[in-house]
């Protein structure tokens, strides 16, 4: 195929109507979370609600690492109208509407139980609608298109933050709370309202006919299709493509100031270039995956996203230069928007169609937990141990001969660099550079269900 050929393939997967569908959802996925854990803290606290409590209010993420345990619901009852997966994007969206109207009738200083049950709600449909839109994106794109899809999709996602945060904020300074409230909520019913407007996916298969069916068969299925072995192969592939990734970042604003930077320079120079850098990563990697395919994708952006880590410690040795720090947080960054795109795409595919709420939503489950490691333990590996580290932590240490002092920030780079090595590695047999990119594929995708 030549360049013009290319060039023209390219525009077709991008001049369509599903590219514009992934923006929607992008946005309607995205502003709730935003809402939570952005806006509402500056809510609370310009109510005069304390740090410390304004900090359990992360909790409320709880219902989006367990979505999974309700994501077979969303597969096995279709709503009465609008179809199977736009029932439940109406009914999500419309119920975080009238929840995020709700906070308006309520004070922090005198109502703080009532806002939290609220945000748990919030939590718990914003979760719900995660499951049916993923389920919705990859039921609607062919899969040459889940990369560029996905891609539209999670720079959609990032920018949302511009509604709740942004404008928001800037509204919070002239309208009372509760007005801002009901302003926000506008948005949500505007997405209740294009539902109606987009395609329902063509679904080929039959609804599982009862619960222990929609929560069996996709665990059964996933480990049958290619052998147990395999598809735990698959899943340590999941855990282990980001990991480095999520070691280096998890740390970074902590990083930045021992480095002596100002939150000025923070949140101008390294916020900026992290934002933009991640929404070009995603971008770039979903029009180049529609050439390379998301096997050899996955090769290329996860060398990308390992090499970036090593601008890390180039800025940790050259210390407080703006310049070097926006370079190395860029490139950082691009090679996360890269990965993302990569990852998210190749979970799609392999998700079957049949039971694709639940299988993405376990799938996307697994990929999130380096996130959590990463955060939990990267405090420790960079500052070491002392006399309080409990004994259980220190053995750990001693295990994997991990200095008890600590590595520093310099050789924490280096560590989280070898702990991508690892996730790439096993790309030789998840996603060999000439495999057949059905591989891991549902034999069955096409058969109508019994």
């Amino acid at each position: 195929m030549d360049i013009k050929q290319n060039l023209q393939n390219t525009w077709s997967h991008l001049a369509n109507k599903r590219m514009l569908v992934c923006i929607f959802t992008g946005i309607a996925s995205g502003m709730p979370l935003f809402v939570l854990f952005q806006y509402m803290p500056a809510w609370l606290r310009e109510s005069g609600v304390d740090l410390k409590t304004i900090g359990l209010f992360a909790f409320i993420q709880l219902p989006y690492v367990w979505k999974f345990i309700w994501a077979p619901v969303l597969d096995r009852f279709v709503i009465p109208f609008l179809g199977r997966r736009k029932g439940w994007l109406f009914v999500s969206q419309l119920a975080i509407a009238a929840l995020m109207i709700g906070l308006s009738f309520f004070s922090p200083s005198s109502d703080l139980r009532a806002i939290v049950i609220i945000a748990v709600l919030i939590a718990f449909f914003s979760a719900s609608l995660d499951i049916v839109i993923d389920a919705y994106r990859r039921e609607l794109l062919p899969d040459e298109e889940l990369g560029l899809g996905t891609s539209f999709h999670v720079n959609a996602y990032r920018l949302s933050v511009l509604i709740p945060v942004t404008l928001g904020l800037i509204l919070a300074d002239h309208l009372p709370w509760g007005t801002v409230h009901i302003i926000l909520a506008g948005f949500m019913l505007i997405a209740v309202g294009i539902i109606v407007f987009i395609p329902e996916p063509t679904h080929r298969f039959a609804t599982p006919s009862s619960i222990k069916s929609a929560v069996i068969e996709p665990f059964k299925e996933f480990f049958q299709r290619s052998g147990w072995k395999s598809a735990l192969l698959i899943l340590a592939f999941l855990f282990f493509y980001k990991l480095g990734d999520n070691f280096a970042v998890a740390l970074s604003t902590p990083f930045y100031l021992d480095l002596g930077f100002t939150k000025t320079e923070i949140g101008t120079v390294a916020k900026v270039a992290s934002l933009w850098s991640s929404v070009i990563g995603a971008f770039v990697g979903g029009l180049v995956m529609v050439w390379l395919g998301i096997f050899r994708s996955l090769w290329v952006f996860g060398a990308i996203q390992m090499a970036s880590i090593l601008g890390f410690a180039v800025l940790s040795e050259a210390g407080n230069d703006p310049i070097t720090m926006f370079w190395v947080v860029s490139f950082e960054y691009f090679g996360v928007g890269l990965g993302t795109v990569a990852l998210i795409a190749f979970m799609a595919k392999i998700s079957n169609k049949q039971f694709t709420a639940t299988q993405f939503a376990l799938l996307s489950t697994l990929a999130s937990l380096p996130r959590v490691l990463a955060s939990a333990s990267s405090g420790y590996l960079v500052e070491g141990t002392d006399a309080e580290t409990s004994s259980f932590v220190v053995s750990i240490f001693e295990t994997l001969r991990i200095p008890l002092e600590g590595f520093g920030w310099t050789n924490y780079f280096y560590f989280s660099f070898f702990a991508a090595i690892p996730g790439m590695l096993m790309l030789f047999y998840i996603a060999p550079w000439n495999g057949n990119p059905d591989a891991w594929d549902a034999k069955d995708k096409d058969k109508k269900a019994d």
